[in-house]
């Protein structure tokens, strides 16, 4: 059945001489149509009687009825009389008709408003609007760029007050209009190449261009597809998605000089990123969000875009990136867009970020993870000072006006904060209050039931249940995993007891690999894990991190992953085993476990740790194994298993990358500590060896006729072949100044065991 707007298109596309040749008048059957359509309180043929919506609908009528009578008007005049803004203002009439339409079609907001009578004050702007009289100079703009042009702000004044008058509050009667203005442009061109002999010349001039235009309006409707679908996806092997589950987040201000304000109150983060949209001021201003590790940055950048999505394109167009996808900076930061953005909106037009029809919101996703040639704070400083300057840019460019919200860990920030740019509107994340977590525990108990809620509440609440865990659980991404072990079983208030923050931490951590190895993996294989496989799984899982770690962000290369575990046993059988079941997805397959995933956009290639947290972790796990078998006594004769050229070649390939964080330090030396069977005297001893020798250049001094070289030039290879950028003299000065960080760890522990230390006066530090 044809809607009143498609009668209104075939009429417009009807040439003049046949529509006013026949012998009924087609304009007068249209005008009545819509008189009728008007009558019954509906219009476009859109919904019943009895629609919620048809008072918003009905807003469109007074353009139904302004294009009829301007179809006639058109007819009425000679054809050398019949000017460009006649037919400008046709087409632009009905575009913004359909931009209407097409509005409330995916419209579900709606309440249902109260149907009144248009007021005579509507009745005077549309027959204002029907005499309004475009110049050629003002038809030119409204084909360049219809929202900015004198003829959109008749129109949007119009419609506005229409939907104010049937009951939407002004501030949201804006929003829609700005909407319709905006995505006119869209169908404007359409009109006007769609319009046949009517307007023949005109339809000429821009059919070509109007198809490269629906190429690209096909193509950011179909990445925002793809945007629709973050919130769906599932929150990792469970059956519910992240919106089933996410809470809005609280945030804090954050001064020029980077502390937050603890004193302010915290407020809704979405509603200020909402207020700064919807707002004309500051609009040079960078929207930069900062929080700790599992704190809701991604998620919250993910349900952000598809809010914008639903409710405010195309004023804003979302697009979202991830920031550790950009494999290498480019010379400007347009330039680093255009490499991130790969729908053909982006990467077929080289003026898309000049288009002054679209303007889009960037979310950038994880500064603190960028892939940077050497991973220096030079490289983060460089691309601040630039994200910087684009939003300036773009707040002074007339053809721009795009908004930029980045997200990150601050502790990134810290060596280069005197240096940040000056317009950035920063706020931080804070942990999840009361509140919030009461809401978040009403969506869980949606998933789960409420007896099953109640008792892991109860359990927070437990006198003992560590401080660290209640810390934790504050966490959107650890409250999570709290809950999920607790269904299990395998998180206790009597595992706490005497344990200390750091070794809560470590506590939750075990027992969720533990969790993952034995309680989640049989879900995916169908039986019982062995002890072989469940080693073999946890080594994996250990060198992932490592890579991880080495990588400089939160994702590893499978090559990588499974260069390093073929000389493990237990590791290298596994996955030969997996490999015969599932061919080459066999790495990938192993590692499908609860915080591990697929990188976003990848086809397989490689993967990532869902918490950053746990790969550090993981990782200080890792290197506490190779510093006790580094004591571990040898054999026939031998002082211990790892000889001492073995060793130095162990502590370049796990220390040889980048600085030890202070959380890997602080997990590592609780590791050690807790096994009461660790010899720390000789791991001292065995480390401060390699230090002197390191001090004296040994290692990246050897000759270079040795064929396989160095070990830091070893290292570099390695690095490299996996495409991160170090060079033999960084991997050098890494390796020794981490060793440095252990030696000085070490001496407080061996104090713990009432050892003691001196200073010779080499310099070196002597253990008694």
């Amino acid at each position: 059945m044809e809607t009143t707007l498609e009668k209104v298109l075939k009429v417009f596309k009807t040439p003049v001489p046949e529509l006013f040749g026949r012998k009924h008048d087609a304009i007068a059957d249209l005008t009545e149509t819509c008189k009728t359509v008007l009558d019954l309180g509906i219009a476009l043929g859109l919904g019943a009687l009895a629609s919620p919506i048809a008072p918003i609908v009905s807003a469109g009528l007074p353009f139904v009825w302004i294009s009829t009578r301007l179809l006639k008007r058109f007819h009425d005049k000679r054809e050398q009389d019949r000017t460009l803004g006649d037919c400008v203002k046709i087409a632009s009439t009905l575009a913004y008709l359909k931009s209407l339409e097409k509005l409330l079609e995916k419209t579900d907001f709606w309440t249902p408003l109260s149907v009144k009578n248009v007021s005579e004050t509507l009745q005077q702007q549309a027959e204002n609007l029907e005499n309004f009289q475009l110049t050629e100079d003002q038809a030119e703009e409204v084909i360049v760029c219809f929202h900015e042009s004198e003829l959109a702000k008749a129109f949007n004044q119009l419609l506005s007050n229409n939907l104010q008058q049937a009951g939407i509050n002004q501030n949201e009667a804006e929003i829609v209009t700005e909407r319709v203005s905006r995505n006119t442009h869209r169908y404007l061109n359409q009109s006007l190449a769609e319009a046949g002999n009517a307007v023949k010349t005109l339809a000429q001039l821009y059919r070509d261009g109007w198809r490269k235009e629906l190429e690209k309006y096909e193509s950011i409707e179909e990445y925002l597809q793809e945007i629709a679908a973050k919130p769906k996806e599932k929150v990792f092997a469970e059956e519910f998605t992240f919106r089933d589950i996410y809470v809005p987040l609280k945030a804090k201000p954050v001064d020029q000089k980077g502390d937050v304000d603890k004193k302010a109150a915290a407020f809704d983060l979405e509603s200020w990123a909402k207020g700064i949209l919807n707002t004309s001021q500051n609009q040079d201003n960078v929207m930069f969000i900062q929080g700790g590790p599992g704190r809701g940055k991604s998620v919250f950048c993910r349900m952000f875009a598809d809010w914008v999505r639903q409710n405010l394109h195309p004023i804003w167009t979302p697009v979202l990136i991830l920031l550790r996808d950009i494999p290498q900076l480019q010379s400007s930061f347009r330039q680093t867009l255009r490499e991130a953005v790969k729908p053909d909106f982006a990467a077929s037009d080289d003026g898309w970020l000049t288009d002054r029809n679209t303007r889009y919101l960037f979310l950038l996703d994880g500064f603190d993870e960028l892939l940077m040639q050497g991973r220096t704070s030079g490289g983060l400083e460089e691309f601040m000072s630039e994200v910087g300057q684009f939003q300036l840019d773009c707040q002074q460019c007339k053809d721009m006006g795009h908004r930029v919200l980045i997200t990150g860990r601050a502790l990134a920030l810290h060596s280069i904060e005197p240096d940040m740019p000056h317009n950035l509107e920063r706020v931080e994340i804070q942990p999840m209050d009361y509140q919030l977590q009461q809401q978040w525990f009403t969506k869980w108990s949606a998933q789960f039931g409420e007896g099953t809620t109640s008792a892991f509440q109860q359990f927070l609440q437990d006198s003992r249940c560590p401080d660290r865990v209640r810390e934790l659980a504050e966490e959107p991404l650890l409250l999570y995993l709290l809950a999920a072990m607790h269904i299990d079983g395998e998180l206790t208030v009597e595992m706490f007891e005497g344990a200390s923050s750091i070794r809560a931490k470590i506590l939750i951590y075990q027992k969720s690999l533990q969790w993952v190895l034995i309680k989640q993996r049989p879900k995916t294989l169908n039986r019982q894990l062995t002890k072989m496989e469940t080693d073999g799984l946890a080594r994996i899982l250990s060198e992932a991190a490592l890579c991880v770690v080495q990588s400089g962000g939160e994702c590893a290369a499978l090559q990588m992953v499974e260069e390093r575990i073929q000389d493990n046993g237990n590791a290298a059988t596994l996955i030969q085993q997996a490999r015969e079941r599932w061919g080459d997805d066999a790495l990938k397959n192993a590692l499908a476990a609860f915080y591990l995933q697929p990188t976003a956009g990848d086809k397989g290639g490689s993967v990532e740790f869902a918490h950053k947290s746990f790969s550090e972790f993981l990782f200080a796990q890792r290197l506490k194994e190779s510093l006790e078998e580094w004591t571990e006594p040898g054999r026939k004769g031998e002082e211990f298993i790892v000889k001492n050229d073995q060793m130095a070649w162990k502590i370049y390939d796990l220390l040889g990358y980048g600085g030890l964080t202070p959380e890997i330090v602080e997990y590592l030396m609780e590791l050690l500590t807790a096994n009461q069977q660790f010899q720390a005297l000789q791991l001292f001893k065995r480390l401060e060896n390699f230090y002197l020798r390191w001090c004296d250049g040994e290692f990246i001094d050897i000759p270079v006729d040795i064929p396989e070289g160095t070990l830091p030039q070893k290292k570099t290879r390695q690095l490299q072949k996996q495409g991160i950028q170090l060079g033999q003299r960084q991997v050098d000065v890494y390796a020794g100044l981490n060793v440095m960080i252990l030696l000085l760890e070490l001496n407080p522990t061996f104090r713990t065991h009432n050892c003691h230390t001196s200073a010779k006066g080499d310099g070196r530090v002597q253990m008694n």
